[in-house]
């Protein structure tokens, strides 16, 4: 005796997706104006990525060096972490930036390279320096 199986009919109705309004606050990830940028390096001094700010557009970001593979990647995630904090206590981007400098320590897995406070024409730029073509 075969018993036939009955499609269940929830299976076959559209799923709507409604987005939920907040979140976390977060900065903007784009400007068009001139950011400050800090150089990030491993414990070994390579080069892994740039954390940039603007006040003016509310922005910053962090930036890794592919070319750093996954260990750039894992050593860097902090300073992506150490923005979206800075941004829930409400401190403008260039303070985080900042922040960034007192607290780093070189024998950290990541940490600002010493002097390396500069400034570039916009995010865009900070991002072909890390990643060129």
């Amino acid at each position: 005796m075969s018993r036939e199986q009955r499609p269940n009919p929830r299976l076959n109705e559209d799923l709507l997706f409604n987005a939920a309004p907040g979140g976390p606050p977060r900065y903007s990830h784009l400007s068009d104006k001139p950011v400050q940028y800090l150089t990030i390096a491993n414990r070994d001094g390579d080069v892994i990525g740039y954390a940039w700010a603007n006040d003016e557009d509310d922005a910053a970001g962090w930036t890794v060096r592919k070319s750093g593979g996954d260990k750039a990647f894992n050593d860097g995630s902090v300073w992506a972490i150490k923005l979206h904090d800075a941004k829930a206590r409400g401190i403008l981007p260039t303070a985080a930036l900042a922040e960034m400098i007192q607290g780093s320590d070189p024998t950290k897995r990541s940490h600002v390279v010493p002097g390396s406070l500069a400034e570039a024409p916009n995010a865009d730029v900070v991002r072909r320096l890390a990643n060129p073509e």
